[in-house]
């Protein structure tokens, strides 16, 4: 095993009507990779449920990692979203890719209503920004799989000492958003150039920067 500290980074498959999903596109090329002395491992998650939590608690037994950072697609976002909470809810909209629907239910039984990331994600945001890369704080995570997915690391995280989490959704790529008029996108380089910034604050920094980065609405 490595002698370096593990990162866990995770990526989804391709759903809905899309053949590709950009977060397994840009985590893949981060595999192997030392960033801030820690050493990459990436893991593709399908986009279910049920099958998500099986794959990452399998894979968190086999990496042992000491940072998590889930990636998700966002069509419709035209920025890097640094996810500032996870809620215990399933609610899904659509069917995830084994036809399960959850609606209304709870990630983890008894667990709490929500989890802030323990990421420096202020830190993370102000380097993304003087890299030049359109990035923002999210306050929501949405109610899907990938919800699901950032609850369950947080959920980790809480029971593991020196584990820390959190979960970035990026953009379509352009080869999606060319099918739908006015839909904003991000190339596969620049999303891979924001989560190796992202995670090098995270492996760099463990208290966060002050600044001013809600929203109004």
């Amino acid at each position: 095993m490595s002698k370096h500290p593990r990162i866990l980074l995770t990526g989804f498959t391709p759903f809905g009507d899309e053949t590709i999903n950009p977060s397994w596109e840009a985590v893949r090329e981060l595999d192997g990779q030392l960033i801030g002395g820690h050493r990459v491992a990436a893991r593709l998650l399908p986009t279910v449920f049920a099958d998500s939590q099986r794959e990452l608690a399998r894979a968190v037994d086999e990496i042992e990692p000491v940072i998590l950072l889930g990636v998700g697609q966002a069509g419709g976002r035209s920025r890097i979203s640094l996810e500032r909470v996870a809620i215990n809810v399933q609610d899904a909209r659509i069917a995830d890719n084994a036809g399960g629907q959850p609606i209304d239910e709870p990630v983890v039984n008894g667990g709490p209503a929500a989890y802030f990331s323990t990421l420096p994600i202020k830190a993370m945001l102000k380097a993304l920004l003087d890299a030049g890369l359109p990035a923002e704080v999210s306050n929501t995570a949405g109610t899907f799989v990938c919800n699901h997915v950032a609850y369950l690391m947080l959920h980790l995280a809480e029971k593991h000492a020196g584990l820390r989490a959190g979960f970035i959704h990026i953009p379509y790529l352009p080869s999606q958003a060319a099918r739908f008029p006015n839909t904003p996108s991000m190339s596969q380089e620049d999303v891979v150039r924001a989560l190796s910034i992202a995670l090098r604050v995270a492996t760099t920094q463990q208290a966060d920067v002050r600044l001013g980065a809600g929203a109004l609405d």
